[in-house]
Formats: C-alpha cells, sequence, structure tokens
C-alpha cells in the first residue's frame, strides 16, 4: 500500500460533484438535502453538480460506481462530497475502477457508511476527509454550527496542521427532515464536558485509518479493504466512532476483540473514539439512559484495549462522529495526539 498524498484542493467558485454512493435519502427527504447545497453555494462560495443517482432512492450499485467514476473522471470537479450514508456502499467496492481514480485524486468528503469509499481512497494513496456529508452537516437545522464550518473549510480550502478543540456542547438528538419547521429553530444542545484522556503519558504521530466501527466490521468480515498483514498498520492513529443504530456495549467489546485477535488493535498507539450518539427515533433516551450508554460504551473499549492493545493512548468523546458539531479527520492524514499536552492536531 502506497502512502497516502493530499490532493489538490478546489478554490471558490469551483465545481463540487455531489453523490449518494450509499442512500439516495435525498430523493425522500429533500429539506435538508436542498439547504445544504445552498450553504455550499452560498458560504462557500462553491458550484455544487449532483449526479444521476444522487436522489434516488434503491438505486442499484453500477448506478452508484457510475456516479463515483464519473465524479473522479470530470477534469472541472474539484472535491466529491457524499450526500449521506447508508448501509450498503460495500455492494460498490468490487465495481470500481481503481485506475480511474487513482489517475484523477480528489478530495472526498463522506462519513459512515462513507468509510468503504474513504478507507479504498486510503489505500490507493488518496488522503480522504472523513467529515461534512451534505445532507447531515451542511443541511443542518437553522444555521450550519460554527465549530464544524470552520473545520470544513479548513480542510476544503486550506493545506497544513489544524488544532481539534473540546467543544462546550454537542446535540446527538434529531428533529423530523419532512418537517420544514425542523430548519427554523436551533436545535437543542447539551454540556459535553470536555474529552477523556487515557494513559495520555506520550505523543503520537501517526496517518489516521478506522471510521465507523460497524462498517469496519462489515469490511472486516467480506474481507475487503483491509491488510491482512497487519504490520501495515503500525503506528498509525485508529479513530472510531458509532451510528445512530445504538450499537450496545458488548457488541462494541466484540468487534474491538475480533480486531485484537487478528492482531490488529495493537498495531495503533493512539485511539480517538467519537462521542457516542445515544439517541435515536427508535431509541429516545432520557439525559441518564444517554450518560449509562456512554458509559458503558467507553467501559467496552477500555476492556478491548486492556485485553489487546494495553499500551495504547485514547482520548473519547472527540466530536468526530454522528454527534452535532462534527470535526473533519483527514483520512490517511497525519494526525498528533499529544498525551502530556492533551492536545490533537490533525493535517489537513
Amino acid at each position: 500500500m502506497r502512502p497516502p498524498e493530499y490532493p489538490p484542493k478546489p478554490v471558490p467558485g469551483d465545481r463540487v460533484a455531489v453523490i449518494s454512493p450509499s442512500s439516495g435519502l435525498p430523493g425522500l427527504l429533500p429539506l435538508p438535502h436542498e439547504l445544504g447545497l445552498k450553504r455550499l453555494h452560498e458560504e462557500f462560495g462553491l458550484e455544487p453538480v449532483e449526479y444521476p443517482a444522487t436522489r434516488k432512492m434503491s438505486s442499484t450499485p453500477q448506478e452508484r460506481a457510475d456516479d463515483i467514476h464519473a465524479a473522479f473522471a470530470d477534469p472541472t470537479i474539484k472535491a466529491v462530497m457524499a450526500s449521506i450514508g447508508g448501509d450498503d456502499q460495500l455492494t460498490v467496492l468490487s465495481l470500481l475502477d481503481r485506475e480511474l481514480i487513482r489517475a484523477n485524486p480528489k478530495p472526498f468528503f463522506g462519513t459512515s457508511d462513507n468509510t468503504n469509499l474513504l478507507m479504498l481512497l486510503r489505500n490507493l494513496g488518496i488522503v480522504g476527509y472523513h467529515g461534512g456529508c451534505v445532507m447531515t452537516e451542511f443541511g443542518r437545522p437553522y444555521t450550519l454550527h460554527p465549530l464544524t464550518a470552520d473545520s470544513v473549510r479548513a480542510a476544503l480550502f486550506t493545506s497544513g496542521p489544524y488544532e481539534l478543540r473540546p467543544v462546550e456542547r454537542y446535540r446527538d438528538t434529531d428533529r423530523d427532515w419532512a418537517d420544514p419547521a425542523t430548519f427554523d429553530a436551533e436545535p437543542d444542545s447539551e454540556p459535553a464536558n470536555g474529552w477523556i484522556w487515557h494513559q495520555a503519558e506520550r505523543t503520537v504521530e501517526g496517518r489516521a485509518w478506522g471510521g465507523n466501527l460497524e462498517i469496519l466490521s462489515w469490511l472486516l468480515m467480506a474481507d475487503r479493504e483491509i491488510e491482512r498483514d497487519t504490520a501495515a498498520y503500525e503506528g498509525d492513529v485508529l479513530f472510531l466512532e458509532t451510528s445512530e443504530e445504538l450499537p450496545r456495549a458488548e457488541e462494541v467489546f466484540r468487534i474491538l476483540r475480533n480486531m485484537g485477535e487478528r492482531g490488529l488493535l495493537a498495531r495503533f498507539p493512539a485511539l480517538l473514539m467519537g462521542r457516542a450518539k445515544a439517541w435515536s427515533f427508535e431509541q429516545p433516551n432520557g439525559t441518564q439512559d444517554k450518560q449509562r450508554y456512554a458509559t458503558q460504551q467507553r467501559e467496552a473499549v477500555l476492556r478491548a484495549l486492556a485485553a489487546y492493545a494495553p499500551r495504547t493512548m485514547a482520548v473519547f468523546d472527540v466530536d468526530l462522529g454522528h454527534t452535532d458539531p462534527q470535526l473533519v479527520i483527514p483520512y490517511g492524514g497525519l494526525v498528533r495526539v499529544d498525551g502530556p499536552a492533551q492536545r490533537i492536531t490533525v493535517t489537513y
């Protein structure tokens, strides 16, 4: 696997592709999608270009692969952005023309199920960006969160170090995207209470690898994109987050245990664990239940680290996943975790 390189960045006025490599949810719930497109244009100065499957529910894997190919092959497109995640991007991977993508490197932004494409890009030597989906971040109700906006803007347009900082307040509850009133008021939030550091006695610098934990488990089961020789990840910085499906703490432990049995977990001297999303429409937890869920997840992670990677430094509640605001992680890019100073710096 070649060392990842940062692709050229867009500038205001450039055209950027908006695609749906997983779910065509913009076709079912257009309000946050269209708001996200508007903000891309008005607040970031970019010209979003939608592709045929972007708003098509139940599009085929081949249709989505065609959109990916078209977006990367078009020389007038300077970045590629996912509308949202989903649950079957895995089926697209075998259809992708890797040489076409490798020959046309571009910044790709996406989270959740887009872990698939981010990992493929890293394997091709292209740094991607874990963050900034159109519907969830750009289409956030009322206004784009200023911390998300600052991180996305830096990742989109600048190169160099960017320090991640703990947030004061966060949100993991959602509103009905089909209701126009959802977008008229600032969403409720609650105190964030800072990061939680574990074994913060040293400084680690390495390339970011990881993403959504559930998607990683599927890739491991399908034997896709993950090197069998785990030495390929030695010294990298692992980052993980969980989704609105709210996996049980025991399931989180089991996935990490499997990574440990494979010899993978111990390769990472540092772990950034995203703040746990602890609320969903199917499981609308109250404050105490959310705190209990997050605590149990953290304990599950620590239990796996104790068994398989006892020297790994970990930072919990970093806002890099399914909660709001969201900080962008350069997938395959450099991450510096300074334990004594309790600082995290990424290189965009």
